[in-house]
């Protein structure tokens, strides 16, 4: 059987990036006061959630086209760490009521985010020339 390395590689962008961008589109619509709220508890300037819009819109985007995509992965995992970390600490140990894991979707996000920043973003995307994509 013939291996498609790129088409898998496609998939895993489009997988990862489109379910995301509904989180980032809901906070153009709503703003992002919660998110500056947390980040002032922990003594952080506001307009660093500003950056919920890169790691939300542009980074997915970008994973999606595959333009760029090992520094949009980069971005898009900085983004799912800094979510756990200022707002979802307390479900480190912590199981829904089906009993899964509390963080596994944003583990999910982060694992195929960082593995998308060692692979890059395959032949099926928009640039290829770069150390970057």
């Amino acid at each position: 059987m013939k291996r498609n390395i790129d088409a898998g590689i496609l998939i895993s962008r489009i997988t990862i990036a489109f379910p995301m961008l509904f989180y980032g589109i809901h906070k153009l619509q709503n703003g992002i006061d919660f998110i500056q709220s947390r980040l002032t508890d922990f003594g952080l300037p506001e307009f660093i959630g500003y950056g919920v819009y890169v790691g939300e819109i542009i980074a997915p985007v970008l994973i999606i086209i595959g333009f760029r995509t090992r520094i949009a992965a980069i971005v898009f995992a900085v983004n799912c760490l800094s979510a756990i970390l200022l707002v979802q600490t307390d479900q480190v140990y912590s199981l829904n009521p089906s009993g899964g894991w509390a963080l596994e979707l944003l583990f999910i996000y982060f694992s195929v985010s960082t593995a998308l920043a060692f692979s890059g973003g395959g032949k099926l995307s928009i640039s290829k020339g770069s150390i970057w994509d």
